[in-house]
This record gives structure tokens, C-alpha cells and sequence, in this order.
């Protein structure tokens, strides 16, 4: 969907928006509409007990001089960011598939000037709502199809365009995630995913590609033993943006990419492995963050590193019981093959401190069926090594509407993952799996390193629609990451 911005109405436009604060028909300034029109609005309002609340829509149609002309009030709430967001996502799902094709949204009716920054999340949201993955319905009904095709915001602030900008590339980052996430497993796979993420280059990011035989000579005994199931070979996938130029790295973001997780020989159920294909979603939003950070030209040097594998039960696979040597040296005693996770990211996380030495990292991943347990899908779950570095994630999930809890680490929760013939085992007890997850991963963090593991497995896909998405691929993480970077590193 286009998005642009007009100092006047369009000559023409199939649908006129106006919003409205909560309580705020009365400021409604004389002239936006003529009287018999108002107090048609007013009628309508009254009547469908609108009072301004935000993604609250009301529609009214009104005589016009070519038939009949349609007009919306939208309720933008109190006026904030979020408020905003949950009215552009809210005009988007009703009129995307409705036969209307323009919009124009007209905020001279607020009597007064909007955020310009919530204006930029309005239309962010608008855009971003309207993301579709139909590449394989081939059969879809036009009532069905998307007309939606241009939105102009009218008497929008002076500077809400250079925000919208910014909002603009963090979308064009969502929509890789969204896509890498939502494509069946058949069509991403390491080497697949790789050569999805190539585009980036022609942005400005360079792009690492480490193969089996790399790894083999690296010592990645943790990740190559859940790929080694698979016909299809894991990948390490790294992308370096220097937005401040030559330097050293400011953050390094480090995110799981099972491309598809049977389990291995610690088979899952039948029910629901359909799902597994978005195992690779703290990958998929490294990727997005990535794309976001080199289209708006970030002022920061960030590495993303991308562990990618499929975890495939052959007679090649793995086995409970089996212990593998990992690039750290530390050996692992594998006590379930559906703990894979953890495996890869032990492996990635070691080999970007070792060959970027970053003194921040982050990393994200679809790790653990407890999350969800947890938090459900309202919620990533955070674990974090320094509070500062703690504070700094969750402040940009409340900034964005990624939203984290902290969870705690502690040696208690270490000692349940001791080996008795390894350095370390890679599952505990049923109880606080998540966290025993988190301090397994702890345990590959070198000292003075700041480190944070965000938990993201209820996040990543949606069977309910929100404010910026529909149900599936959410490219839940993409705006977290892209906040945490503008406020943290950039100058």
C-alpha cells in the first residue's frame, strides 16, 4: 500500500477518514464538513455509542454531487503512539479486501495538531496490517483479494514524513521476517534463508556465510550435531552494518533459525508439528532488524548472526544420550534432541564473540514450549546478565508494543542442568524450563560481556489478528531490535 501525504484533500478519494479523540466530536472544527453532514456524523456517533475509543470506526454515507459519498470517523483514543497504532491497523483490516482502493485521512478534524511521530505509527500500522502471504492461494475469491491501495494523510504535521521515513524501513524489515516466517519448510532451509537474506548487500551489509565444512573445522560439534539428521546442511549466517563506519561492533544480534524442528529422535507429536516451520523466528527477526538498520541508515555497527539448521530424525540423527563438543570446548551431554535450540545458539553465540568481540549481546529464539506456558502471547520472556542492559530492552518493548518480562538466572537454577559425565547437560527438569534454557546459554557468554536472551516462542506467529498483523507471521522482535539500537547506540 502507498503511503503519502497531502497539505489538501485528494480531487479524489473513494473514502474520507476522519479521526476523532476520545470524547472529541465536539472539536470537531466548522468547515471539516458542512453542517448537514456534522450533524449527520453527530446522529451516527450517538448511535453506534462511538465516543472516540482507539480503532473504534463508525461509517456513514452522505449525499455527493456524483451519487453517494462515504464517510469514516476513527477513533484515535487519548492521542497516543499506541493509540494511533491501534487506529491505522484498525482502518487497514476493515477496508483491505472492501473495494475501496484509496483512503484519505484528514486530521484537521482533531482541532488541533497531532504527534508527528504518532502519525508515522499510524500510518506504520496501516501499512503494516495490510501485509498478505497469498503467494499460494490460487484460488482465492475477489471478495477475498486486496483492493486497498493508497492511503494519503491530509494536514498531517510538518514533520510527520521524515518520521514516516524511518517507519517505512522498519516495515520493509517486518515484511522480510513476516515472509521468511510464513513460507512453508519445503521452501526455507539453511541454505534457502541464506540466499533470501542476499538482498541485503545491495544495502550496504555484508554478508558472512559460514558452510558445514567451516564449522567442521571451527569445532561446532553443539550445531552440527542437530543439523547432521537433515539432507539439508546448517549454515551460520552473518550481517554486518557499519553505520558509523569502520569501528568496532556496537551490539551483536544472534537468533535461532531451526528452519523446521521435528524433534529429531525426541520426535514431537503429529498435532500441530505443522507450526514447527516458524522455529527459526529469532533468526527471521535478526534478518528483519538487519534490513530495517541498513534502510534507514542506522548511525551504529551491528552484527546479525543468524544459526541455521533443520532438526530431522534420519539414522544419521542424534541421540539421547550422545555428548557433542561444542566450539568452546565445553562438552554437552544431549539428554533430549528436541532441546535443539539451545545447541545452535551455543555455537553462534560463541563464534560471534570470538570473531566480532562485541560487548553487547542480544539474542532471540523460539527456545522453549515453557514460554508460552508462561507468558502465553502477550509477552517475550527476557533474561539479561546486567539490569542496565535489562532496562534497555524492555523500555524499547514498551515503546514499540514488543513487549518483554524479565525472568530471573541464578545458580540455583544452574545446578540443574550439571552433567554427571558432561560439562553440561542440554535439558533439566520439567520445572523452570525456560529458565534452565537461559543458563545454559549463559554458560557460553565470555565474562564482561553484557548478554541478554529474549524467550520469543509465543510471539512469533498469531492465530488471533493484532494491531499491525493478521493471523500468522507477527515479525514479532524487528521493531524491538531497531528501538534497543536507535536509543542505545546511536549517537
Amino acid at each position: 500500500m502507498h503511503v503519502s501525504f497531502a497539505a489538501a484533500r485528494p480531487d479524489r478519494a473513494a473514502l474520507l477518514v476522519l479521526p476523532v479523540e476520545k470524547g472529541g466530536m465536539d472539536r470537531i472544527p466548522a468547515g471539516i464538513l458542512d453542517d448537514a453532514t456534522l450533524m449527520l456524523a453527530h446522529g451516527a456517533a450517538a448511535a453506534a455509542r462511538f465516543e472516540g475509543e482507539a480503532g473504534g470506526i463508525v461509517e456513514l454515507f452522505t449525499p455527493a454531487a456524483d451519487g453517494v459519498g462515504r464517510l469514516v470517523l476513527l477513533g484515535v483514543g487519548a492521542g497516543g503512539e499506541g493509540d494511533y497504532e491501534r487506529a491505522g491497523g484498525a482502518l487497514a483490516a476493515r477496508y483491505l479486501t472492501s473495494g475501496v482502493t484509496a483512503i484519505a485521512v484528514d486530521f484537521a478534524s482533531l482541532g488541533g495538531e497531532p504527534g508527528s511521530r504518532a502519525v508515522a505509527r499510524f500510518a506504520a500500522a496501516a501499512a503494516q496490517r495490510s501485509w498478505r502471504f497469498d503467494i499460494y492461494r490460487t484460488r482465492l475469491a475477489d471478495r477475498q483479494k486486496p483492493t486497498l491501495e493508497s492511503l494519503a494523510l491530509v494536514n498531517a504535521p510538518a514533520n510527520a514524513q521524515d518520521e514516516w521515513h524511518e517507519q517505512l524501513a522498519v516495515t520493509g524489515g517486518l515484511e522480510l521476517t513476516r515472509t521468511l516466517v510464513a513460507e512453508p519448510p519445503n521452501v526455507i532451509y539453511p541454505e534457502s534463508f541464506v540466499e533470501r537474506c542476499r538482498h541485503l548487500a545491495d544495502l550496504g551489509v555484508e554478508i558472512i556465510v559460514l558452510e558445514r565444512a567451516d564449522m567442521e573445522k571451527l569445532g561446532m560439534g553443539a550445531l552440527l550435531g542437530v543439523a547432521q539428521g537433515s539432507v539439508r546442511e546448517g549454515r551460520i549466517l552473518a550481517m554486518r552494518w557499519n553505520g558509523k563506519g569502520a569501528g568496532d561492533v556496537d551490539v551483536a544480534l544472534v537468533g535461532k533459525g531451526v528452519t523446521f524442528d521435528t524433534g529429531g529422535i525426541s520426535i514431537k507429536p503429529a498435532a500441530g508439528m505443522e507450526d514447527m516451520k516458524w522455529d527459526m523466528g529469532g533468526a527471521g527477526a535478526v534478518a528483519g532488524a538487519m534490513k530495517a538498520l541498513a534502510l534507514r541508515k542506522a548511525k551504529a555497527n551491528v552484527v546479525g548472526v543468524c544459526g541455521l539448521v533443520e532438526n530431522m530424525p534420519d539414522g544419521n540423527a542424534q541421540r539421547p544420550g550422545d555428548v557433542v563438543t561444542s566450539m568452546s570446548g565445553q562438552t554437552i551431554e544431549i539428554i533430549n534432541t528436541d532441546a535443539e535450540g539451545r545447541l545452535v545458539l551455543s555455537d553462534a553465540l560463541t563464534w560471534t564473540q570470538a570473531t566480532f568481540k562485541p560487548k553487547t549481546v542480544v539474542d532471540l529464539a523460539t527456545l522453549t514450549g515453557a514460554m508460552i506456558i508462561s507468558l502465553g502471547s502477550e509477552h517475550g520472556g527476557l533474561f539479561a546478565n546486567d539490569d542496565g542492559l535489562a532496562e534497555e530492552l524492555l523500555s524499547a518493548g514498551r515503546a514499540t508494543g514488543d513487549h518483554l518480562w524479565r525472568f530471573p538466572l541464578g545458580d540455583a537454577y544452574n545446578k540443574l542442568i550439571d552433567s554427571a559425565i558432561a560439562d553440561v547437560k542440554n535439558a533439566g527438569p520439567r520445572g523452570a524450563g525456560s529458565i534452565t534454557a537461559a543458563q545454559f546459554l549463559q554458560r557460553f557468554i565470555e565474562p564482561g560481556v553484557r548478554w541478554a536472551h529474549l524467550d520469543i516462542a509465543g510471539m512469533v506467529w498469531a492465530d488471533k489478528p493484532g494491531a499491525t498483523f493478521d493471523k500468522g507471521a507477527t515479525g514479532f522482535g524487528v521493531r524491538l531490535l531497531d528501538r534497543f539500537v536507535r536509543d542505545n547506540f546511536e549517537g
